[in-house]
């Protein structure tokens, strides 16, 4: 079973987004192809769209007097939903997340527009391992108007006033950039990251969990400069990697890889046993998540350092020995 129909496919958008730019030149045709289609696709899609003498194109453009290209059609194309894709769309409406995305007045206009419409699946079916239970309020107005207050704050590149409160329990009241808002899937929590601002310049980088956000305040002053991600996560990573080393054994080299997709890292792979030695780049603030996804390995994954890492690891699976009730002896013992 298909979910999404093929005409949702990168030759079914170019088409429609060719009729729905009409009139329109060779040159642009050849535009859209190259950003909408694969790589190859600039050899042989133009010459489909195109009109062509031996009328081997698709006949959706002809050829107007002055060179341009005009649609056949009538109307501008539209791809209805099938029953399949509202009902996937119905389900994840149904994540309390989705509501941070849109204002009420638009979310409530799709709700509306799918209430007849039963869900693919309910949330309940799902059962979240390993993942911490104190999640984000996503529901709280409060912290739905603080996330679309930082949303759009990025969007636009606008410097806000934002009162918080540490892990510490202090409360601190700091102008800041807003870069990017991250999940975790392992605290299920929101958080951004920004610049703090001196004057008008950008300063320190900084993780704030939206969660222990009080208040977020627009200013008016926007941000004229290039923004780049890549400086921000430069100032925060950790001067030493963690280096593992990974087995082949339960599939754990591409669970792995899977996993840590999204992390900077160096990796080796030995080739005569598949073993992968990889170092991992992380954000000193993420130190605790990483260690809690690298410990979910088991044995297939090794530590090999730095040091005080290393025994980080070494403490908390000596803890877990005794949480189980075991003593010293039968963790030593063959």
């Amino acid at each position: 079973m298909t979910l999404f129909h093929e005409m949702y496919g990168a030759y079914f958008r170019i088409a429609a987004r060719v009729l729905k730019e009409a009139p329109l030149t060779d040159r642009r045709v050849q535009d859209i192809v190259a950003k909408e289609g694969f790589r190859d696709s600039v050899l042989f899609v133009p010459q489909k769209l195109l009109p062509q003498k031996d009328g081997s194109d698709w006949g959706l453009l002809r050829r107007n007097p002055d060179g341009t290209l005009a649609a056949v059609t009538k109307n501008k194309p539209v791809m209805p939903l099938t029953l399949l894709q509202k009902r996937w769309l119905k389900a994840r409406l149904s994540d309390p997340k989705m509501q941070l995305f849109f204002d009420d007045k638009t979310f409530a206009a799709l709700t509306d527009a799918l209430e007849d419409v039963s869900p693919l699946w309910q949330p309940d079916l799902f059962r979240y391992t390993d993942r911490f239970s104190d999640g984000d309020p996503f529901t709280d107005p409060a912290y739905r108007e603080h996330f679309r207050a930082l949303l759009h704050a990025l969007r636009t590149k606008e410097f806000v006033q934002i009162r918080f409160q540490t892990g510490g329990g202090r409360r601190m009241a700091m102008q800041y950039l807003p870069l990017a808002i991250e999940y975790s899937r392992k605290n299920d929590k929101f958080r951004l990251c920004c610049r703090s601002i001196r004057g008008n310049r950008l300063a320190g980088s900084g993780i704030i969990n939206l969660g222990r956000i009080e208040q977020v305040t627009e200013t008016g002053r926007h941000y004229d400069g290039e923004i780049s991600l890549t400086d921000y996560f430069q100032l925060r990573r950790n001067r030493t990697p963690v280096t593992v080393r990974v087995t082949t054994e339960r599939n754990a080299v591409e669970r792995f890889l899977m996993e840590f997709a999204s992390y900077e890292k160096h990796t080796e792979r030995d080739v005569e046993t598949g073993t992968l030695t990889v170092q991992l780049y992380y954000d000193k603030q993420d130190e605790t998540e990483l260690l809690i996804q690298l410990l979910s390995f088991g044995p297939v994954l090794e530590i090999l350092g730095p040091p005080d890492f290393r025994a980080q690891a070494a403490d908390r699976v000596l803890r877990q020995y005794e949480m189980l009730g075991l003593s010293k002896e039968a963790q030593d013992a063959p």
